[in-house]
């Protein structure tokens, strides 16, 4: 939530700095409570995602890419940023990636693609070889925790470190996580690798899909 106020605190700076104010004597921003609170839908969410400035990426991006999938899913994925793919069709988990991962989806867990719930931290895709910042993970967190209030998962599968991360707030190491369910207050989470990782080491599938059986077996 300080993320968010002192995106709106900078975003008025920058407006009077645009209208050539060099020094001022406007009152101090003051929290509204109600310009914080993000909406009660997805549906309203996602619209106001789309049209939501907080952060640099706002400035380089194609397009938004929201979150798809079933509102009432009992699962969950949660990946890191858009790919290039998904900012240019504004479909998430596109390409190769989103391939393997439907594969795992429907073959693994023998359920579609559609009945689970698809996120990322990012709703913007980053430049190409630039890393997650925390500054725009923290500021689009917001959307992400609001998602998982408004469906309610039981289970959240974290795609990769960062996903997992900037979920928790947990630094340990992937590896050392992978597969083994934490539960929390309200939903259990399952860390394993990201698709994009897999295209890459082919080798770690067979670890993911034991992921999932976990993640079957537990349902």
């Amino acid at each position: 939530m300080k993320n968010l106020k002192n995106a709106f605190l900078l975003k008025q700076l920058y407006y009077l700095k645009a209208l050539g104010y060099q020094y001022t004597s406007i009152v101090p921003y003051k929290e509204d409570e109600s310009r914080l609170n993000l909406p009660y839908s997805l549906e309203l969410l996602k619209k106001q995602a789309r049209e939501c400035h907080l952060c640099t990426l706002s400035k380089t991006r194609e397009r938004v890419v929201f979150s798809q999938g079933n509102e009432d899913a009992t699962i969950m994925f949660i990946g890191d940023n858009p790919s290039s793919s998904d900012e240019s069709s504004g479909s998430i988990f596109t390409g190769r990636s989103g391939e393997m991962l439907t594969k795992m989806i429907e073959n693994v867990l023998q359920i579609k693609r559609e009945d689970v719930y698809l996120a990322n931290i990012l709703k913007c895709h980053t430049p190409e070889g630039q890393e997650i910042s925390p500054k725009h993970a923290y500021t689009c967190q917001l959307y992400l925790f609001k998602e998982i209030e408004l469906v309610q998962p039981r289970v959240i599968v974290t795609l990769g470190e960062n996903a997992y991360y900037y979920l928790t707030g947990d630094d340990t190491p992937l590896h050392t996580l992978k597969g083994v369910i934490q539960t929390k207050e309200h939903y259990k989470i399952i860390p394993t690798y990201h698709p994009n990782y897999l295209l890459r080491n082919p080798s770690k599938k067979k670890e993911v899909l034991k992921d999932l059986q976990t993640l079957k077996n537990l349902l």
